[in-house]
């Protein structure tokens, strides 16, 4: 049974030429630069450091690849929207992200990681008017739900919910563990994992 412990990093590319060959269904991590993207890979993964994190926002700045034991990747796509990141870098990434967005047969769906405190800002558009363009589904997760009360986070839920009723959304904590499992299932899923189950905790 594919274990998602079991994920390992291919390669990393700072321009299209540069993209692995095809290789299963690959499923997009996107977000800004301060939303909890990689430790929300690191999360699923159970592999510390699989995603670089850092408490400088903006440090990721090439496209990730990572290969998963069942067939398909994870895609750890770059940060963006913090401030003191110059704008020639912005407008790089920017072509990077779209290169790979609209041109990828392979992407099979996005995962948008939002921070539930600052749901839905300018980049979170962005991204989704990007996914609904290339026609790609979009899963949000609202990561820090542990920085919320429970009442604070069915605000929040309701909140994005709204805003789009044609994506799926989470809870999500990598501090935690809210939702990690729920993420697993549905990245299982969409990757054609139809034996996979949550591994029991001992």
């Amino acid at each position: 049974m594919p274990d998602f412990r079991d994920t390992r990093f291919l390669t990393s590319a700072a321009d299209a030429g540069g993209f692995p060959p095809p290789g299963g269904p690959e499923i997009a991590f996107a977000g800004r630069s301060n939303a909890g993207k990689s430790s929300a890979l690191n999360a699923i993964t159970a592999t510390r450091g699989l995603a670089r994190t850092s408490k400088t926002p903006g440090r990721t700045q090439l496209i990730n690849f990572f290969d998963l034991p069942g067939g398909g990747r994870l895609v750890d796509l770059p940060g963006y929207g913090f401030a003191q990141v110059p704008d020639a870098i912005k407008a790089r990434w920017r072509q990077l992200m779209e290169s790979y967005l609209n041109g990828r047969e392979t992407l099979a769906r996005i995962v948008l990681v939002m921070d539930i405190r600052h749901p839905l800002k300018p980049f979170d558009e962005q991204m989704l008017s990007w996914a609904e363009h290339a026609g790609r589904p979009v899963h949000v997760l609202l990561t820090k739900a542990d920085k919320l009360t429970r009442n604070h986070q069915n605000q929040a839920l309701a909140k994005v919910r709204k805003a789009l009723p044609e994506a799926s959304l989470q809870l999500f904590s990598a501090q935690d563990g809210t939702g990690v499992d729920v993420a697993r299932q549905h990245l299982a899923a969409w990757l054609g994992w139809d034996e996979w189950q949550p591994r029991a905790q001992k």
